[in-house]
This record gives C-alpha cells, structure tokens and sequence, in this order.
C-alpha cells in the first residue's frame, strides 16, 4: 500500500488541502481537553509551512448530521492549533461559502486557515445524493493544489472531504501525510510481512465486533490470544457455565466456528476473575474458565491466564493488540490488561496498539514511549486488521 507523502511533493508557494483528524473532545465551556490529535497532525502541518506552502485544513468533529451545531465548531481546535504551532491560524465560519472563499483566496505563503466542520454540510455525507455531495466537493476541489490525507481516524470513510474530494482534484499531486503514512506502515506493511512469533492480543465486549478481525489474523498470526467480555461468548458455545457475565447469544454458532478454525492458534483464558457487581467493591473470586458461580459475572481473565499471556506476549517479535482483558477502568478487574501491557512494554517486539480502549490503557499506564505504534484510528485500525482496502487511501498518488 506505498503512497507518495507529503515529502514527495513541492510544496513552495502553493496551497496545501489537507484532510485531518481534529475531532477532538471538548468541555462545556468549549475548551480542548485532548489536543492528541491536534498533535498528531504537527509533523504534516509544520513541514508545508517550513517548505513555503500555505495550508487549508478541513476536518469533521462530531456527528452535527449537516446542521449547523455551535457546540460542534472547529474554532477551538483552531485556537488549539495556533498555540502549537505559536503563529496565527485564521478560521472560515463556514465550509464552502463566502467566508471560506474569500479566506482562501487571501491566504498568503506560511499561512495557515482552517475551515469549520466538514459535517455542517450535508454534501460531507457519503450517503448524500449526487446533486448535494457534487457541488460540495467541486468547491472544497478548488482551494488546493496539493491534496493531503492526513486523517487516518476516517480512512476506512468515503466522505466527500475524504474520497470525492481527491477524486475531483485528479491530475493534481494527491499524497499522505505522515501521520496515515505511518499508520500503513504498521498496520498493513509490517503486519503483512511480520517478524515472528506473530502475537495477537483480541479483547473487549463484543465478538461480533472482532470476528473479521479474529478471522484475518488466524490467517497470518502464530496466535491470537482472546480475553474481555468476548471470551464467555467462548465459553458459552463449549456449554459452559457463564452465570450472568456479558454474552453475545446470536454469536455462539459463529464463536464455534472461530474455535474450528483457529484450532491451537486461538486461545481462551484458563481462569476468570469475577465479581457479583458492577463495582470494584463486589464480592469477587477467581475461577476456572467456564465455571463461574450463579449470581456472579466475569469482569477480567483470571492470573493463570495473564500470566500465561504475558509469557507468550515476551517470546513474540511482532504484537497486535486491540481490546482490553477485562473492565480495565475499575480496579482490581484492570489487572489482566495491566499484565499484558507491560509484557508488551518490556518485550523487543514490534508493537503495534490497535486505537480504542487498549490505546488507552497503554497511554494511562504510562508505557506509551514502550511500544512501537499507537493507532490514532479505532474503526479505521479495525479494518485494516480485517484486511480491508480503503477507497480514500487507494486513489492517491502510488510510490
């Protein structure tokens, strides 16, 4: 999946489109509270600026469903923005009108301009009809000449901003920026050719959410070790006692099937840490797998299988993890995802931590600087774990 970067392009004296991922959390009073994303787009931003471009940034936050919602505007993370990169961003209060217009057409070499939320537009909208989306992209088309994709959160996306933008810009340099650049480079080069051991680490609530991914990484993985709420969905299709733990009844026929499939690759957790409420002051025990009490339900794999999990987590050259082992935000049921971490911080592998709550769990535990790569994107990383092509990504420009 080679794509040309932004670095491949010459970007002096022209005006750089750049699609990026400023959907960032705001407080009641407007603030950015996590500017990680903002962040993550500097190295992309920073390069056009100091090689002469001038910049036009457009991103979504939120769902404002092609209404006008105040509380959704990009101006904070403009204002956010400005203070990284200590020069002044300027901000079109719309997306495609005057202001916009009149504001790229004024925009000068250095400097940069972000316009508001993508999603105000119903053109955004890839489900939109023709005679909405058309008109909306043409415009967005014409404020660049050089498109950047830099927004991997929304790549498995065909949103005007995101697909039929590039596609009208066709003949002009359509690039990455380096921050989906390294997401490819993670996420489908060094998982397509992977230095083995190939360990897989799959968690969370739902196996309906995972099964493709389960899927593919059976596939090319030497294993994949399972935990979270998913594991008694498992448990269940071997006729196994669960009580009142999380499972996913329409999904034990296919859980049956992934079990067939994934022969002595796939692997359960051996015991189950447990609680009688959704509390860190529940009554708890530890049980063997498959056996948990009446009245109880399963919040975390037990010690056993943390334990072995972090052994084999050490002996792997390659670590793909998505999902947490257990109720990781509540003590003492975050211990199997503390476990598995930290062998993945101590390890030599490549490392690779698929977005979402796992992300989390590495960036609250400290071991961030640890490992390899952190998606930025939960379902965009999802998909790619699938195997999934990504429209956005596959029409710009070939390395």
């Amino acid at each position: 999946m080679a794509k040309k970067t932004i670095k491949d392009v010459d970007v002096s004296g022209k005006r750089v489109l750049v699609r990026v991922d400023f959907n960032v959390p705001l407080d009641n009073d407007l603030n950015v509270t996590d500017d990680l994303r903002i962040r993550m787009a500097l190295p992309t931003i920073n390069s056009v600026l100091e090689r002469g471009g001038s910049l036009v940034l457009m991103s979504h936050l939120s769902r404002p469903k092609g209404k006008v919602v105040p509380a959704m505007s990009l101006k904070p993370a403009a204002d956010k923005l400005a203070e990284l990169i200590g020069q002044d961003v300027a901000f079109a209060t719309d997306t495609v009108g005057d202001d916009a217009k009149a504001k790229v057409e004024a925009l000068q070499r250095g400097q940069v301009l972000v316009l508001e939320n993508v999603r105000f537009n119903p053109g955004e909208d890839r489900k939109q009809e023709d005679n909405v989306k058309e008109p909306f992209a043409e415009t967005l088309a014409t404020f660049g000449d050089v498109y950047v994709n830099d927004a991997f959160g929304t790549c498995h996306r065909t949103d005007s901003s995101m697909y039929l933008v590039p596609l009208k810009m066709e003949g002009k340099p359509r690039v990455v920026g380096f921050l989906v650049e390294k997401e490819i480079k993670y996420l489908a080069d060094t998982i397509s050719t992977p230095e083995r051991p190939f360990v897989a680490i799959v968690g969370g609530a739902k196996v309906s959410d995972k099964i493709n991914v389960i899927r593919n990484l059976l596939g090319i993985c030497d294993k994949v070790l399972v935990g979270g709420a998913m594991a008694y969905t498992f448990e269940l299709a071997k006729g196994r006692n669960v009580a009142k733990s999380l499972v996913e009844h329409d999904y034990v026929k296919l859980a049956k099937e992934l079990m067939e499939e994934g022969a002595d690759k796939l692997e359960l957790p051996t015991d189950t840490h447990c609680g009688d409420d959704f509390s860190g002051d529940c009554n708890k025990c530890v049980v063997e797998a498959g056996n948990i009490p009446v009245n109880f339900e399963g919040f975390d794999v037990g010690p056993e299988t943390a334990k072995k999990y972090a052994e084999t987590v050490l002996t792997a050259k390659t670590v793909v993890w998505n999902g947490p082992m257990g109720v990781c935000e509540i003590p003492p049921f975050d211990a199997g995802t503390t476990k598995v971490a930290q062998a993945i911080a101590d390890g030599d592998s490549t490392s690779i931590i698929g977005g979402g709550d796992s992300a989390a769990a590495i960036q609250q535990l400290g071991f961030a600087d640890h490992v390899s790569h952190i998606s930025t994107g939960g379902g965009a990383s999802l998909e790619m774990l699938e195997g999934k092509n990504f429209e956005a990504v596959d029409l710009l420009d070939e390395a």
